[in-house]
């Protein structure tokens, strides 16, 4: 069996975290750590405990099977973030959407 890639999962943590405008602050709040811990956890110094990210992924209103999809040989919780994204647009984004799926 293979080692858990912590650094993956961190940056996609990282990633998401800045995509979506939201502080260290506030998922250090919400996840009931110090600000500092989550830096530690984005830049790999320590290791996320599953509570924790349990708790980070809610705060940052992701699945957690989407910040682990890289550990999966599945791409299935891939297919469920898209068709959750999806489900938040209005028709007339749909239509877009489809468009550019059918191009590439």
């Amino acid at each position: 069996m293979n080692n858990i890639d912590f650094v993956t999962i961190a940056k996609k943590i990282k990633e998401i975290r800045i995509a979506k405008g939201i502080t260290q602050e506030y998922v250090a709040n919400k996840a009931n750590v110090n600000t500092s811990h989550i830096s530690n956890i984005e830049n790999c110094r320590v290791k996320i405990s599953l509570p924790t990210l349990v708790y980070i992924c809610n705060a940052l209103d992701v699945t957690v099977d989407y910040v682990l999809a890289s550990e999966y040989t599945s791409k299935s919780s891939l297919d469920n973030e898209i068709l959750k994204e999806l489900h938040e647009c209005t028709n007339d984004k749909k239509e877009k959407i489809l468009q550019i799926i059918k191009i590439l």
